[in-house]
Formats: structure tokens, sequence, C-alpha cells
């Protein structure tokens, strides 16, 4: 009778995501593990802290950080598309070199720009303030955000008019990307929906994608979200 060998090595750990729930870049890389069905511990870093921690985690002192296959992986950009080559199904990036062009144009368009002019004056006046405890926020800046919106939301209206989805004929990253962005500020209620129904509609169907159930369940103590922030038909 033959034996069968019982193997010693250890049962691989589970990822852990060191996120900040109200972050568009950790939402970013929740969506992609969701959709690739990755099972993901997710741990609050309270990144404005700067404990050493982080540090060690990732001397940028950025989160998210992924600890995943034995590394510490950070950027979510870059954490995103080592999923995307180590679990290539769903595909998230397109096949062709300029598919993937503009998705990754996209994706640095929503990070950076949308970012720096939207996203992160709006939450840091209206959310990071209070949880920071560093003053009041400062109106000029949330309306310079608030206007920012307007230009933005057209841009992907136009995109939309165009194409199927934001890079093209199929869901990518650069969708995830935006959707995650956008996520944050419809969370405080900064999205003029009525103005944008095409926009509306590539939302509600990107939201009601499994990948998006765990955010859609996120609280912030101090902040509870929008009524309609959760619903998927607005």
């Amino acid at each position: 009778m033959t034996q069968t060998a019982i193997s010693s090595r250890p049962a691989p750990a589970t990822p852990r995501l060191y996120h900040v729930a109200l972050s568009p870049f950790s939402r970013k890389v929740r969506l992609v593990l969701a959709e690739k069905r990755i099972e993901v511990e997710l741990a609050e870093e309270r990144y404005w802290e700067q404990g050493p921690e982080l540090f060690r985690r990732n001397p940028a002192g950025k989160i998210p950080v992924l600890r995943m296959d034995g590394m510490l992986l950070a950027e979510s950009q870059a954490i995103c598309e080592y999923l995307d080559e180590t679990v290539p199904s769903p595909a998230l990036m397109p096949d062709s070199a300029a598919g993937r062009y503009e998705t990754r144009r996209l994706c640095a368009w929503f990070d950076d720009k949308f970012n720096a002019e939207v996203t992160r004056p709006i939450l840091q006046e209206r959310v990071w303030k209070k949880v920071w405890r560093s003053g009041h926020p400062d109106s000029r800046t949330v309306k310079a955000g608030l206007a920012a919106i307007r230009v933005h939301m057209d841009y992907i209206s136009q995109l939309l008019n165009e194409r199927r989805w934001l890079a093209g004929g199929s869901m990518t990253l650069a969708d995830f990307t935006a959707a995650a962005h956008i996520s944050c500020l419809d969370y405080i209620s900064d999205v003029d929906w009525d103005r944008w129904g095409d926009v509306r509609d590539w939302y509600a169907t990107i939201k009601s994608r499994p990948a998006f159930r765990s955010i859609l369940a996120d609280q912030v103590p101090g902040f509870p979200p929008a009524p309609h922030y959760a619903q998927l038909d607005f």
C-alpha cells in the first residue's frame, strides 16, 4: 500500500493590504484584487502618523502597500499591473500595445491630474482636516475642486461618446482607476449626477460589479456616506 507524502511546506499566507478606506489608490487596488477573486486581509493604515512600520513597508511613506507572494508591493499602478500579470484572468490590460498605452495614459490622468485638481483637495478640506484636527475647510480650495470636477466629467463624457469603455471596447484598469476616484467623491456627495447621465450610467455599471461590494460597504468614522452612495441604481 502506497502512502501519500504530506508536504511540510506552510500554506501561502493570505495577502494583506495596508490601506485607507477613502483613498482612491487603495480602492483601485481593492477593486483589482476583488475582480481577480484574490482573498485579501485589509489592514487600516493611519499613514498621516508616519510611523516606522509604514516606512519599513514602503520607504516612500505612502499607501497602499500589498503584502503578497513574500513581497511588499507599493505604488497602486505597479501593484495593479503585477496582479494583472500574475493572475491573468480576467484581464484588465488590453492585448495590443496601443490599448495598453491608452489604458496607462488614462490611469495616469486620474491618478495624477484628476487627483491633484479634484480628489485630493476636496477630500483634504472636507474630510481629512477634520480627521487630522488641522483646522476648518478652505472654501476657496473646495470651490476650485468642484469647478474642476465639471471639466473632468465633461472629458469622461466625451470618451464615453466615442467608446464603450474609457480606454476602448472593453473594461480595463482605466475604468477601475476612474471609478476609484469618483467613488470617493460620491461618498461625500460631490458629484452632480443629473448633469452627466452617460457618466452616471457607466459608473452604475462599474459599481454593480461584485468587486465593488466591499467598497460600497465602507464607513468612515464621523462621515456617513451619502444616502445614494451604495444604491446600484442611484
